[in-house]
């Protein structure tokens, strides 16, 4: 399960602007959320609280042979105000979703465009103690300008060699392509990673303004038609300065954006040439409730093969709960007869005819009128055609449509399948006020003991 502190960082970094999926290490993490997802192990407990806009701690407690924990501390200097912080509301797709479509690409401010969030040298600290074994981690993220970040982790433990080690990373992203570079003291190790994306939305960064050629229903010429996406292309060096070996990796991913009117799709493709080693993948959004993945390893110089399936399916939810929604939603309506009923008894005593025509003239055409041009301007060029009452209704609908979206679910099952027989099951949810990750991995080639590990894990935030 996605923790806490890993959503609070995602709202930060959407909060000053920056796309986490406009880098080359990100480039396979669709199949890899949907194949390589952790499974709890044991029992795990974790609290987690936003006590201000800007401050959020988590402590998390486990039994894995023995019982240890951990502490966890994060300071944004930006006010995370977007961040749903209890754990009762908050969407579960945003914690438990596995596909996750690209992003349209944001124009920066010297492109035209204005940076999200507006501002600039902006930092987030994150620290986190490990119980009883006392090891610690941390993280230092600054916003030097709307293209420009610095990174620095590090993690301090006794059996590390040195104490521990450091990594620094610098990124550069333009939107059109992105340039990373990194440094750790872990073998003197020095990297450089870069991604160029073209196609699909990269052609609006070049103009300010797109001339749009449509035809008579409103929509583009052959848009419904041609798969719109991004294609993107990238590499990545290192060497060690100690040990003296290095390494290379190219790859290329092609993923819809989400403006394309069909199946959401992912596909990408890594070669190692220094090991040999070619692998593909392919991942789809086969509709709202299902995920589909798949993975092939193949090695040139050894003609070894690995593969691997995995999905995500999601479960609606309960019938009952739904119908209490539903029975919800009329009550403003039948307000109104009721205070109209109690409106004409006034009217009665005071004046039986004309009082009463004007109360049914006069009163009912300012709201109707006003609400029928807001709507009419939000609503889409089919329901202009219907009538007051019908369009009224349906803007009505539309206006919470991402809500109902975010509710609609109650919970997810994860499951995987490699060449070796490895099964991997997860499934994650919410009852009541808490969070629940239960999974477990089996080996079905040992069928004497094919459980190998089990997990319970229990989330709360407040």
């Amino acid at each position: 399960m996605r923790e806490f502190m890993d959503y609070i960082q995602s709202v930060f970094y959407a909060a000053t602007g920056w796309n986490r999926d406009n880098s080359y290490s990100s480039l396979n993490a669709t199949s890899d959320a949907l194949l390589n997802f952790p499974t709890p192990r044991g029992l795990r407990l974790t609290l987690s609280s936003l006590a201000t806009s800007q401050f959020a701690t988590s402590y998390q407690l486990g039994t894995v042979g023995v019982v240890d924990g951990s502490v966890s501390y994060l300071y944004s200097t930006v006010p995370l105000n977007n961040a749903i912080a209890q754990s009762e509301k908050i969407p579960l797709p945003d914690l438990l979703r596995s596909y996750r479509p690209l992003a349209e690409l944001p124009r920066r401010a010297e492109e035209g465009g204005q940076l999200e969030g507006g501002l600039i040298k902006d930092g987030l600290a994150y620290g986190r103690l490990y119980l009883p074994a006392s090891m610690l981690e941390a993280l230092v993220v600054r916003r030097i300008s709307p293209t420009l970040q610095f990174q620095l982790s590090a993690v301090s433990n006794q059996k590390l060699r040195n104490g521990g080690t450091m990594l620094g990373m610098v990124q550069y992203d333009k939107g059109r392509y992105a340039v990373e570079g990194l440094a750790s003291t872990d073998g003197g190790l020095l990297g450089a990673r870069a991604l160029y994306n073209s196609g699909g939305d990269v052609a609006h960064l070049d103009t300010q303004t797109q001339p749009a050629t449509t035809n008579g229903n409103g929509t583009g010429n052959g848009e419904r038609e041609r798969i719109f996406g991004r294609f993107s292309t990238g590499a990545e060096f290192y060497y060690g300065t100690l040990n003296k070996s290095g390494g290379m990796s190219v790859g290329a991913r092609f993923a819809t954006l989400p403006t394309h009117k069909g199946t959401p799709l992912t596909a990408t493709m890594t070669v190692n040439p220094l090991m040999g080693t070619i692998s593909w993948s392919y991942a789809v959004m086969a509709g709202s409730y299902c995920s589909l993945a798949s993975r092939m390893d193949f090695n040139v110089y050894s003609y070894e093969s690995d593969w691997a399936v995995g999905m995500e399916l999601w479960r609606k939810r309960t019938a009952w709960s739904i119908n209490q929604e539903l029975e919800e939603v009329p009550t403003p309506v039948n307000i109104t007869p009721e205070r109209g009923f109690q409106e004409k008894l006034e009217w009665e005593l005071d004046g039986p005819s004309l009082p009463l025509d004007a109360a049914e003239i006069l009163s009912p055409p300012e709201p109707v009128a006003q609400s029928k041009k807001e709507r009419s301007f939000q609503a889409k060029m089919e329901w202009r055609l219907d009538d007051p009452d019908v369009d009224s209704t349906v803007s009505t609908t539309n206006e919470n449509d991402d809500d109902e979206n975010d509710d609609q679910y109650s919970g997810v099952l994860k499951a995987r399948l490699d060449q070796h027989l490895r099964v991997g099951l997860l499934w994650e949810g919410r009852v009541k006020s808490l969070l629940f990750s239960l999974g477990s991995s089996i080996d079905l080639r040992r069928l004497d003991s094919p459980f190998r590990t089990l997990g319970l894990e229990v989330q709360f935030s407040a």
